[in-house]
Parts: structure tokens; sequence; C-alpha cells
């Protein structure tokens, strides 16, 4: 499926066709539905609601977040018994379908917000299905050696998609309108489905292939978690921390309209900066030093003071900084994590996990988004950067404590393998 050793100086991406190809689809169509959430959640703030900008703003973004939550039995069931290739395909399609209607009504007459709402509950319902067959796709794609370096190409995609699609959100819907956001958007999902289309999936233990095979039936959601302990802890400090970070989105536009007295650009400029820190993170994460808990116990350490000296110095040189190292934090959290994840769960259990993981990490941004949403209302939004710091010392306490102790005797994530994939990982090409 790879090229041959010859070759593999190369980045991956070039080497390996077939991940390459879907891999830019990837950054397609996450740069399309982080573009839409930005654009949208600017032209809330700034041109569609003329009081509770903060509580619109949050709701926009926790109803973009939902069908990853409610969907996630469908979601594992769907990765586990159709084709990958076809499911991917799909869901861009069916984005695609939905951005382009947007644009024809947005062309055609003036854009109720109530249209806004449920275009992007249309794109996060078909973003639900494609990231994590994406993710259960990586040992279709590339040889075993090639895990670590797939998934920091494949975590990239989320920094490029911040990095590429929050820069232009804002600024399009300040020149063209949601009309013209819709159309960008469109193409990005349209060019991404034709993509999907041209590469051929392997079968583990087979050649290459179209579709996926026999396989064994899956567990369930609750099975899969329950013979993954340590698995399972890491991924309950992650969801209390993602309380406070994901608040970040619902953050940036209330800041810079209400502190920096800003424009479209400034939202660009903030998210770009949290976009390449995130980008920068995800191909350096592997050469950090340490096991995946204190690594990750540091990082959401560093980040709480990143999100919090906003909220004690308001100057755009600041928050833009700040927010550039909480994102290579976030990189560095995600490339480690998701690695040690594709290891220690079982082939059989892959589809189940990554839908359950996207649905309990994403589950509390709903609330974050409503919860900082309405605060943004009634407390000024320094505030709101300080109770953000405040809230992640818990998560990083808890996962710092969490390194002492050893996973169960007998489960999947024994103690031998966690030093072997770090030692994996630190080698690992990015």
């Amino acid at each position: 499926m790879t090229a041959p050793t010859a070759d593999r100086g190369l980045p991956l991406v070039l080497r390996n066709r077939a991940f390459g190809t879907v891999w830019l689809g990837q950054v397609l169509t996450q740069a399309a539905v982080r573009m839409f959430q930005v654009g949208i959640s600017w032209w809330l703030v700034a041109y569609a609601v003329s009081g509770g900008n903060g509580l619109a703003s949050g709701l926009f973004m926790a109803v973009s977040t939902l069908p990853a939550v409610a969907l996630a039995p469908v979601v594992a069931r769907a990765v586990a018994r159709v084709a990958h290739r076809s499911l991917l395909r799909g869901a861009a399609a069916c984005a695609g379908a939905a951005a382009t209607a947007l644009a024809v009504w947005a062309c055609a007459s003036d854009l109720p917000i109530a249209a806004a709402y449920a275009a992007t509950l249309a794109l996060a319902t078909c973003q639900a299905f494609f990231d994590p067959c994406l993710t259960t796709s990586v040992p279709e794609l590339v040889d075993d050696e090639d895990i670590e370096a797939a998934t920091g190409f494949e975590l990239s995609t989320q920094s490029l998609a911040s990095l590429g699609g929050a820069l232009l959100g804002a600024l399009i819907v300040d020149r063209a309108g949601v009309a013209g956001l819709a159309v960008g958007c469109a193409a990005a999902y349209v060019t991404a489905a034709a993509l999907l289309a041209t590469v051929r999936f392997r079968t583990p233990g087979q050649g290459a292939g179209d579709g996926d095979g026999a396989a064994p039936e899956p567990r369930t959601l609750r099975q899969v978690l329950s013979g993954l302990p340590f698995v399972r802890k890491i991924l309950i400090s992650f969801t209390a921390a993602n309380l406070f970070t994901t608040a970040v989105f619902v953050v940036i536009p209330l800041y810079t309209k209400s502190v920096l007295h800003g424009g479209g650009g400034t939202v660009a400029l903030l998210e770009a900066s949290l976009g390449a820190g995130t980008l920068i993170g995800s191909f350096t994460g592997a050469r950090v030093p340490g096991r995946p808990t204190v690594v990750g116990a540091c990082a959401l350490a560093t980040m709480a003071v990143a999100l919090g000296l906003p909220g004690l110095v308001g100057e755009r040189p600041v928050i833009a900084g700040c927010l550039a190292v909480a994102g290579w934090c976030v990189g560095v959290i995600g490339v480690r994590f998701v690695a040690l994840f594709q290891r220690l769960v079982p082939a059989g259990d892959k589809p189940a996990f990554f839908a359950v993981m996207q649905a309990v990490l994403g589950a509390t941004f709903p609330v974050a988004s409503l919860l900082f949403g309405l605060l943004g209302d009634h407390l000024p939004v320094q505030t709101l950067c300080l109770l953000q710091a405040a809230g992640l010392v818990p998560a990083a306490l808890a996962l710092a404590l969490l390194r002492e102790n050893a996973p169960e005797h007998g489960s999947p994530e024994e103690a031998p393998a966690e030093p072997e994939l770090v030692a994996d990982a630190a080698g690992g090409a990015r």
C-alpha cells in the first residue's frame, strides 16, 4: 500500500497516494465546516443579532456539535458496516448538497437566522460520520509503522482547517455575506467527494480493495469502554477539560467586539493564531518527551495560563500569542493520545471507540457554548477568560495523578504497551 523503502524519506502524504488523497479530502471538509462555523458565528454577533450576541453565538456553536454526540451509536454502526470509502464520499457529497442549497437561498433572498442554524446542523451531521470513519480507516491506508505519522497528518487537518477555514470565514462574511460563505463551502465539499471517489481502501490482512470485507460483530459502546479502564479515565479527564477549552470559540468573537473593538480581520487573526499553534503542535507532539499522561497534564496547565492571560491584559498581540500557545497544546495532546488509542484499542472495537470518543469529548461542547454564551451577555468577556483558566486546573491535576495508576493486568493497555508507544511515537516521521 505504501511506497518502497527507498522512498520512505518522503512525507507520508506523498509516498502513499491513497492516504494523501483521503487526507486532502479531510482538509477540505473540515476547512469548510470550520469556515462556516466561524463565518456564521461572526455574522450573528456583528450583523444578524442586535441583542443577546453571546447567547446567539453560543447556541449556534452548540447546535454545530450536537450530531456528533447524539448520533454516536448510529455513527459507530455505520462505520462498522458500510464500506469506508462509500461512507466518506457520501458524507462529503451530502454536505456539499446542503451548502449548495443554502447558497441558493442566500442569493435569492435575505437569510433567516433559523436557516443558518439548520445548515450547520446538516453540515455537522455529515462531519459526525466523516471524522470517526477516517480515523478508523487509517490502518486500511497505511502500514503499521506509519500509524503515528498518519495520525499526525490526520490531526493536523484540524489545525489546517482552523488556520485556513477560520481565517477565511469572517473575512468572507464581511465581504460577500453568507451567500459567498456557502458557495465556498459547497465547492470544498464537492471537491472532497470527487477526490474520495478515486481512492481504494484495503482490508486489514488482505490486499488493497474497495470495501471492508467480512468483519466480526462489533461490540457495543459500553462493552468497548468497560474493557479499557485506563483509556476511559483519560477520556473523562479530557471531557472535563473540554468544558472550558471549547468555550474559546464563543469567546473569540465576543472578545473581538467588546475588548479589541475589531472586525472580521481581527477574528481571522485570532482564529489563525489558534490554528497555526495547533498545526505546529500536531507535527511536533510526538517529539515532546515523557509519558502521554504527563505530557497531557503539562499541556493542560500551560493552556490554562495561555487562556487566562488575555483576561488580565486586553491587547491584540497578547491574545494572539496566547491562542497560538493554547493551540500548540491542543495539537500535542491530540497526536499523543490518538496515537496511544490507535495502539491500545483492538481493531474490531475501533469503529465504536472512535465514534464514542468523538461523542464523549464533544458532549461538553454544547454545554460550554450555551453556558459561556449566556455568561457573555452578563459578565465581561475577560472574566470568561479567567473562568476558562480556572476550570482547566483540576483537569490537569487529575491527568497528572493518573500517571501513577498502572493499567489493569490483562487489559489491552498493559503497562509495557505505553512506553513502547512513546518510543515509537518519539521516532515517528512527520
